[in-house]
């Protein structure tokens, strides 16, 4: 759950990451656990084909295509093509017995392959609500496939699920700033960098940086609202799984605390979680009540 390090399968997964929330943790229902880490290799695997190493973009979508088609094969119940068989020799299973929904393993992989596209054209998000379609499919299918498993199925947790998730992407792009705007990736749309006159050097040091930090301290703003909006979601679901989300939700806080003492200046250094910040996160989770937000 914590800052640490999961992805220990070298088989499918040979890029170790540091990650804000690792799943399946000791909190985590012990018979869901398997499942959850299935979920979780699956999207930790694609998600390298898309980012990692030094592939060419028509190599990375002719494997994410692979990908796709191995996915099928599992959920049509047909034998996959064993070129990842540490994911999909358990994501099948786990498929048929919990009759798990595909369309969400199917968005992630359609945001992947966005990514790839985007990256490889240069091309940028031209408004907050493309970027946040874009949350859509790569961050808010794992809560919904998460809360298939706790056989949650209203739609208030599911819009709640979403605000969660969407929120931990969206703090996730404004803490690697300093890693994936070298690499040409930018998350912040050109309309809200107009709207600052914020440009590109701005964001990589070299500019106006108050005028990036106002940008940055605004989108953390945006996560900051959603999270709480979604919070009580955490409350309502019972047992271990209930406080594994608290704890995913102060983890996500966190997170934008420590972007908020660096002013916002995320284009210096990438702030993380560790195991000091254990008794904080503890101590907020347990102290967690509803707010007006998230009732409505």
């Amino acid at each position: 759950m914590l800052a640490q390090t999961m992805a220990e399968s070298t088989q499918a997964l040979p890029v170790k990451h540091y990650e804000n929330f690792p799943v399946a943790s000791w909190l985590c229902p012990p018979r869901l656990r398997a499942p959850i880490a299935a979920i979780y290799h699956f999207a930790r695997c694609a998600d390298d084909l898309a980012d990692e190493g030094d592939a060419q973009a028509a190599q990375r979508l002719s494997d994410l295509q692979a990908f796709q088609a191995d996915l099928s094969a599992c959920a049509e119940r047909r034998p996959h093509s064993g070129r990842w068989p540490v994911v999909f020799d358990t994501l099948g299973p786990v498929i048929v017995r919990f009759e798990l929904p595909v369309t969400p393993l199917t968005d992630l992989l359609e945001a992947f392959t966005q990514d790839v596209r985007y990256t490889a054209a240069r091309r940028r998000y031209q408004d907050d609500a493309e970027l946040l379609d874009y949350c859509r499919r790569s961050a808010n299918p794992i809560g919904r496939l998460l809360l298939h498993l706790y056989g949650v199925h209203d739609e208030r947790s599911l819009k709640q699920s979403d605000q969660i998730c969407t929120a931990l992407q969206l703090v996730n792009f404004w803490q690697d700033l300093s890693v994936d705007t070298p690499r040409s990736r930018w998350y912040p749309s050109r309309q809200s960098m107009a709207a600052l006159a914020v440009v590109d050097a701005d964001l990589l040091g070299h500019g106006n940086t108050a005028r990036a930090a106002l940008l940055i301290e605004a989108y953390c703003a945006q996560a900051r609202s959603l999270m709480l909006a979604g919070a009580s979601l955490a409350l309502r679901i019972p047992g271990r799984a209930g406080w594994e989300l608290r704890l995913v939700v102060q983890g996500g806080l966190r997170i934008l605390d420590k972007i908020q003492t660096m002013h916002h200046e995320t284009w210096r250094a990438r702030p993380k979680l560790a195991w000091v910040d254990v008794p904080l996160l503890l101590w907020r989770a347990a102290r967690m009540r509803p707010t007006s937000a998230s009732r409505e």
